[in-house]
């Protein structure tokens, strides 16, 4: 993601736009300013603001003239915040844009905290923690591709529809699949001094 697409997305609530569309699929204004709590005007302007910027675009096949449907553009788009730490004109943009992914990636586990699954959902999902690891920047960044390259393999999988993977479309069109967010977070933090 380049400065000019950062400073385009870094608004808390075209993020939480691009997250709906993202997660739920097509929406309108109007379905998306009511699950906001939002006025639709506002929506609609955020919504040309996401488009200009090819985050987002109309789903041609939906809607009618008055009712314009929305659709996420589904590309892989990284943030290397090492490119702009030191930007003094985009360090606004990228503070706004990482506190409203932790505060969303914070609201979506306590959500799932609070709601009711049966016991399968429930066992099989995990917050897990580990903090006896001591690394390098190096073996921190080689742990985190080893973790991302799980992640893309069994995305892929899941996406590719060949007959190996007939037995969980199967499943998941009797209805066992449900979406499945996998959030990863390791930093290194300050060693307190020993007393």
């Amino acid at each position: 993601m380049d400065a000019r697409s950062l400073r385009a997305l870094a608004h808390p609530l075209r993020m939480r736009i691009l997250d709906l569309l993202t997660l739920d699929g097509p929406d309108t204004a109007t379905g998306l300013a009511r699950r906001l709590g939002e006025n639709t005007g506002t929506v609609s302007w955020h919504l040309r603001h996401l488009a200009d910027h090819g985050f987002i675009e109309e789903d041609a096949g939906r809607g009618t003239r008055r009712e314009r449907w929305w659709r996420a553009v589904r590309v892989a788009r990284r943030l290397d915040t090492n490119d702009f730490r030191h930007d003094p004109d985009i360090r606004g943009a990228l503070s706004v844009y990482l506190h409203e992914t932790v505060q969303r990636d914070f609201e979506q586990v306590t959500t799932y905290l609070a709601e009711d699954w049966d016991e399968e959902w429930r066992d099989a999902g995990t917050l897990s923690r580990w903090q006896d690891l001591r690394l390098t920047p190096e073996q921190l960044a080689a742990l985190n591709a080893e973790l991302e390259a799980v992640v893309v393999r069994h995305r892929a999988a899941a996406r590719s529809g060949t007959a190996a993977d007939a037995a969980a479309d199967a499943a998941a069109d009797a209805g066992d699949a449900r979406p499945v967010l996998v959030q990863l977070q390791s930093f290194p933090r300050k060693q307190r001094d020993a007393r």
